[in-house]
């Protein structure tokens, strides 16, 4: 089966989305569907799969997918060996003028997460957690409305896209169009998140700013759910140790220590979803004390009182001598996962 070039365009501001999308189309001569004929199923990529095969231009499609859609189900299923498509680029287009404040939101939207009986069931999210992934997963960066910013402030949101996605191509949008002539299979390694890359050690953005920083932060001991949750909520959102944009990787929570968590957090929103349940450690495994590894990136960050303040939250000797019998006891704000299906079946 021959497969039909895609370029992907994402991006959260849906009129700056569209404008681009329809300049790059006709820059690059290929067919252009817009995000709302996506939108008009259920699951915007499985439509985009399907208009492929229709698709009458030589250069092949430039598709505009909605907000809502999925950024790791967009990459896997128009990436896939066996999809009529071959993706040669996914394309986050980024208003300069307010990312920040994209990154800072509170809100929610609705997405598909799956059709039962023709219905759609859907799931909330957070829209700075949408911003976020758009950007981390993107092969290019394209950033609009920049020339209102001061250079000093074009500096920075530049360092912190570089930050999110250090192997995405940044460009500023201009006027006339610029060449556009990548024609090579996205591959997974290009859709590497910053934050990955700093727990892996492997972390080089292309742009830097004083004001920019990421780290690693490491902890064997799990977390004192109660203590977390006074931090996030008193201390970091506030921004008493510079703006925390982005933090994601892995911890433990003490009244959970069987199984491992997501931590997953962008400005205001934080959640911990569990790991799947094949990573479930065993109650017996020795390595259940081990913690947090986490990747932190924001803006004006005072990094030893913010790793003091994370420190203070894991458990305190005294605390981790007691023991899990003990540890369920401590004050658990945070939302109940599922429960786990037992092992010894």
């Amino acid at each position: 089966m021959e497969q039909v070039d895609v370029v992907a365009v994402v991006g959260s501001c849906a009129s700056e989305r569209a404008v681009f999308s329809m300049q790059l189309a006709a820059a690059t001569h290929r067919m252009l569907v817009p995000a709302a004929r996506l939108a008009v199923s259920p699951d915007p990529v499985d439509e985009a799969l399907s208009i492929a095969p229709w698709v009458n231009a030589p250069a092949g499609a430039l598709m505009e997918f909605p907000t809502s859609a999925s950024m790791t189900d967009l990459i896997g299923s128009l990436a896939d060996e066996s999809a009529p498509t071959a993706l040669v680029g996914v394309v986050c287009v980024v208003d300069a003028s307010h990312l920040i404040e994209d990154l800072w939101r509170d809100t929610y939207l609705s997405r598909i997460v799956g059709v039962e009986a023709g219905v759609a069931m859907t799931d909330d999210v957070a829209e700075a957690l949408v911003t976020a992934t758009q950007i981390e997963f993107a092969s290019h960066l394209v950033l609009v409305n920049w020339s209102t910013l001061q250079t000093h402030e074009l500096s920075t949101v530049m360092a912190v896209l570089s930050h999110l996605a250090p192997r995405a191509r940044l460009r500023l949008q201009r006027r006339i169009m610029e060449p556009w002539t990548d024609r090579v299979a996205f591959t997974r390694g290009q859709d590497s998140p910053g934050w990955i890359g700093v727990i892996n050690g492997h972390f080089d953005p292309h742009m830097t700013d004083p004001r920019v920083s990421a780290f690693r932060y490491e902890n064997v001991r799990p977390l004192h759910p109660g203590r977390l949750e006074v931090l996030l909520n008193e201390r970091i959102e506030p921004g008493e140790f510079g703006r925390v944009l982005r933090s994601s990787g892995f911890c433990r929570f003490a009244t959970r220590p069987y199984r491992a968590a997501r931590w997953e957090h962008v400005g205001r929103m934080i959640s911990f979803p569990p790991m799947p349940d094949q990573d479930a450690a065993d109650p017996e495994d020795e390595t259940l004390a081990f913690g947090q590894e986490l990747a932190i990136i924001g803006l004006d960050l005072d990094r030893d009182r913010l790793v003091e303040a994370l420190d203070s939250v894991a458990l305190t000797d005294d605390e981790l001598v007691a023991g899990p019998q003990v540890w369920s006891s401590f004050r658990d704000p945070f939302p109940a996962w599922p429960a786990i299906a037992d092992r010894a079946e």
